[in-house]
């Protein structure tokens, strides 16, 4: 478990960490549709955006991005990394794109990029049935959320939380929630009720008050203005000729862009 200090927020940090990065060469457009392969990174943890299922990437977001891929005429490369250091692994050329479920953040649009948003979603207080799921009742109670995620400083600034504590996914808070580690979870609701479902859990566990309204985007590297460009005309393709309501119902049987 990973303590986030409360002067300095997840976001904040890692704005400083890219812009301490020397010698980052992402490549250009030109480059990509030189090579012929668009890389895009993820982070094949976050059900049902981008997850494993055996040993097969998938999710709405790869099915989105292989989209992507087709309709720039590229092959795609998923490259999978922690969520956490996406999207310095991004500015450091590793990949040409992420997308990972990022929320739209001013200090994210410092270091990166990003494409119009792809997906809206709200984020929600998860508890057990009967436990605290409204930001009053968090007053003395330990709350759970990924590391890296937007969500830290909003839940470090509701009053009389006792703590908020870190974990690698989502998977590892549902898991510390079950044992009582944590008296709560934090997350974006679709991915909550996909996981409880999955896992059972649905009617055990609950999902409760909204804390924020996030808009999600995919980025590339700070400045890649040609390859954003292409990205977003690509975007703005799939959602006017079906492909992305076709993929939404897919996934969450609605359709879930930005209004």
């Amino acid at each position: 478990m990973n303590r986030v200090p409360a002067l300095l927020t997840p976001t904040l940090a890692l704005t400083l960490a890219l812009f301490s990065i020397a010698g980052a060469a992402p490549r250009t457009l030109d480059q990509i549709r030189a090579a012929g392969t668009l890389k895009l990174g993820t982070e094949g943890a976050f059900p049902p955006f981008n997850f494993y299922q055996q040993k097969t990437l998938t999710g709405f977001e790869v099915d989105l991005g292989n989209a992507l891929g087709q309709a720039l005429g590229l092959k795609v490369q998923w490259v999978v990394q922690p969520f956490d250091g996406l999207l310095v692994a991004l500015n450091q050329g590793r990949f040409d794109a992420v997308l990972a479920s990022h929320a739209v953040t001013p200090e994210r649009q410092k270091a990166v990029t990003f494409l119009k948003p792809h997906y809206c979603s709200a984020v929600n207080i998860v508890a057990k049935k009967g436990g605290p799921l409204t930001r009053r009742a968090l007053a003395g109670k330990t709350v759970g959320t990924q590391i890296g995620t937007a969500q830290i400083p909003i839940l470090q600034a509701i009053p009389g939380i006792k703590d908020v504590r870190t974990f690698p996914n989502d998977q590892t808070v549902l898991t510390a929630l079950q044992a009582g580690r944590v008296d709560a979870w934090s997350s974006n609701g679709p991915v909550v009720a996909y996981m409880l479902k999955q896992t059972g859990q649905a009617g055990r566990i609950v999902i409760g008050e909204a804390i924020s309204n996030e808009r999600n985007a995919g980025a590339v590297a700070r400045g890649n203005a040609a390859l954003q460009g292409a990205l977003n005309t690509a975007m703005a393709r799939l959602q006017t000729d079906g492909t992305y309501a076709r993929l939404s119902q897919k996934w969450f049987g609605q359709d879930i862009r930005c209004p």
